[in-house]
């Protein structure tokens, strides 16, 4: 999760009441995506700190338990970042540009310069975020499914280029309605 600001109802409902019940069935990973949030925040990194330890404290005020989850800061990991480097180096820039998240946040953020690969490249960050822990199941609501799809093109050509190490992960969402309480 971006911490991006502070946390609302919607992050309870949407994401953090559906993670809490996957820790009783999965091995989770819950990070605080601290580099995405330089995506379209880059000029103003001065709360990036401050969201992020809030978000924290809000995690485990939810439920989510260290004790059974890895829990942790992005930045934290610099295997995120060369990992990120190297899918970089081998995505073609189409495949960014025809995602439908990417517009989207543009007509909606429109005081903001997101002309920089740091948001046109953003799903590669998150293919690499998904990729480097050899994820089987990401929970995603329907905006991030072109993302995940974009993580597993890449796992793809990686694995034909190189030497087939990334798994393609699922999403959790069509696996596994019943987790989160949709039908969607």
């Amino acid at each position: 999760m971006q911490p991006s600001g502070l946390l609302h109802l919607g992050n309870l409902l949407g994401a953090l009441e559906n993670w809490k019940a996957l820790q009783d069935q999965y091995d989770c990973f819950f990070f605080v995506a601290d580099w995405h949030a330089l995506s379209t925040n880059y000029e103003y990194t001065d709360r990036i700190r401050e969201f992020s330890r809030e978000m924290l404290i809000d995690w485990l005020a939810t439920g989510i338990d260290p004790q059974r989850s890895v829990v942790f800061m992005q930045s934290d990991n610099p295997d995120h970042a060369v990992l990120h480097l190297l899918l970089s180096m081998i995505v073609p820039i189409p495949w960014l540009e025809r995602n439908p998240t990417y517009k989207e946040k543009q007509e909606q953020i429109k005081e903001r310069d997101l002309s920089t690969y740091g948001f046109l490249g953003y799903p590669v960050l998150q293919a690499a975020d998904i990729l480097i822990y050899r994820a089987n199941f990401v929970p995603v609501g329907k905006d991030q499914l072109p993302h995940l799809e974009l993580t597993r093109e890449l796992a793809r050509r990686f694995n034909s280029l190189y030497k087939p190490v990334l798994s393609e992960p699922q999403e959790l969402l069509t696996n596994f309605p019943k987790v989160l309480g949709t039908d969607g």
